[in-house]
């Protein structure tokens, strides 16, 4: 769908350049996705993977992130073996509603309500971010937390049109919390003015 330079704007990264390859084509269907343009594939021209490379090697930034729509609807394999080959560091954000196919540095798991995550994906990743809409997303937060690996970072992140009315409550949750197992993130490039 496009490609730009920008900071990454949440989880353990937030705040570090970034070049973001947002491929197109998404069925998990977020109702409160800020970027549904994406969902239809057809929608977007076709770029090859030679070309996509090239933007990111001419960007001059280190780390690339893969992000849709929902990117692991795809084999990634081709593109992030030749982005690797060109000395990147490669991130994904997935649902984890497919499998995820390729070689990445770092995953971001996020999983739906609206489309069930892979089991297999826990397995893979690096951070678990949940969205919080209400109440409920905080126990379903935890149904998720204890699926993934001891070392995947928790976060726990207000949605966007919804941050006034649920970031006390997220706040009083992690309070709760027994030593640090979840952290807050928000979506810093929103509050910049920045994609």
């Amino acid at each position: 769908m496009e490609v730009f330079p920008s900071l990454q704007g949440e989880g353990r990264y937030s705040g570090v350049q970034a070049y973001f390859i947002r491929l197109a084509g998404c069925d998990v269907g977020c109702s409160w996705c800020d970027v549904k343009e994406s969902w239809e594939a057809g929608d977007h021209e076709e770029v090859s993977v030679e070309e996509i490379v090239k933007g990111a090697v001419e960007s001059k930034i280190s780390m690339v992130v893969i992000t849709g729509g929902e990117p692991c609807m795809y084999d990634l394999h081709a593109l992030t073996s030749e982005l690797k080959s060109a000395g990147l560091r490669v991130h994904l954000e997935t649902s984890g509603a497919y499998s995820i196919r390729g070689e990445f540095d770092w995953i971001t798991l996020s999983p739906k309500r609206f489309k069930a995550c892979l089991e297999e994906s826990y397995a893979r990743a690096d951070e678990l971010k949940v969205v919080v809409v209400n109440k409920q997303d905080l126990t379903w937060s935890q149904e998720h937390a204890m699926k993934v690996g001891e070392s995947t970072l928790l976060y726990l992140q207000p949605e966007w049109s919804r941050k006034e009315k649920v970031t006390d409550m997220m706040l009083d949750f992690l309070k709760t919390q027994k030593g640090a197992v979840w952290s807050l993130s928000i979506q810093t490039h929103k509050y910049l003015g920045i994609r």
